[in-house]
């Protein structure tokens, strides 16, 4: 049997990962919560379902796309915002990465997005860059500054991959003057995926795909002839034509597949491991049959 604190824990592993989805709730955000297993979508049985389980899926960006927008945490029952003056750059890296939108390219205060709802958040992050959630930061107790509305901060993400149904593949698509496009095949290979995979946080490159296989971006092609050597931090730091110069066409769009990061937790003798979508636990109690 499950316990509550197995079941807390078992969500924590899953947290922001690519294999948990809600559906059915008119926005990514809400809805009825599934679990991709066995190579099917699964749902999840209410008993000890409560707020502190469903606080895990605790970050978005309202306003703007899925990687760009007023930053909002679910605190209790409620989205808060997060104040500018205590908001920098590493805490935008851990955002960025947690949401599977690359790296950082703005941070924007003064409410860029718009004005949010309700409460700014009582807490200041303390990230230090390199953790995969902020639910993994440091947090201060209060805040530094009296903040309002008026000092909502927002958030500019770089990279992303999309229509594979996983966050961890798809089409490669990159942020440029305000617009997302895609990147042309021409030349794709595995160090070049390997560098979106690292800065994605999801992991090494497992193939590549050429010739628009996750279909073809409604954006322009911003990058041709990608040129990297595998250990850049971004993709924007491997080498390229000018953007948006290119004789590439939408049938010849790049798509990559990652392996995915493995998380752990441990509570007492037990661990709790997940990779992609594969879950593994190292005691004989199984959530699934």
């Amino acid at each position: 049997m499950f316990y509550y604190i197995d079941l807390l824990f078992f969500f924590l592993s899953l947290c922001c990962t690519d294999i948990v989805k809600l559906a059915d709730g008119g926005s990514r955000c809400a809805g009825r919560v599934e679990i991709f297993r066995k190579g099917q979508w699964g749902t999840v049985c209410e008993n000890y379902w409560d707020m502190k389980i469903a606080a895990v899926a605790c970050v978005r960006l309202v306003g703007g796309s899925r990687c760009s927008g007023r930053l909002e945490v679910l605190h209790g029952e409620s989205w808060v915002t997060v104040c500018d003056a205590d908001f920098n750059q590493q805490d935008a890296e851990v955002v960025c990465r947690e949401l599977g939108c690359g790296s950082p390219v703005e941070v924007l205060g003064a409410a860029a997005f718009g004005r949010g709802e309700g409460q700014v958040w009582s807490e200041e992050l303390q990230c230090r860059g390199n953790e995969s959630q902020i639910h993994f930061c440091p947090k201060s107790s209060s805040l530094k500054h009296n903040c309002s509305h008026d000092n909502d901060v927002g958030l500019v993400c770089s990279v992303r991959l999309v229509d594979s149904g996983s966050r961890c593949a798809g089409r490669v698509e990159v942020l440029h003057r305000g617009q997302w496009g895609t990147v042309c095949d021409d030349n794709w290979d595995m160090r070049d995926a390997a560098v979106v995979c690292r800065e994605l946080g999801c992991g090494e490159a497992v193939d590549t795909f050429h010739e628009s296989h996750f279909g073809s971006g409604s954006g322009p092609i911003w990058m041709n002839d990608v040129d990297c050597s595998g250990s850049e931090s971004t993709l924007k730091n491997c080498r390229s034509p000018l953007w948006g110069k290119h004789i590439c066409n939408k049938t010849k769009n790049s798509g990559v597949i990652c392996s995915g990061k493995l998380h752990c937790l441990k509570k007492s003798n037990i661990s709790y491991c997940q990779l992609s979508s594969l879950t593994v636990f190292n005691t004989a109690s199984v959530l699934f049959s």
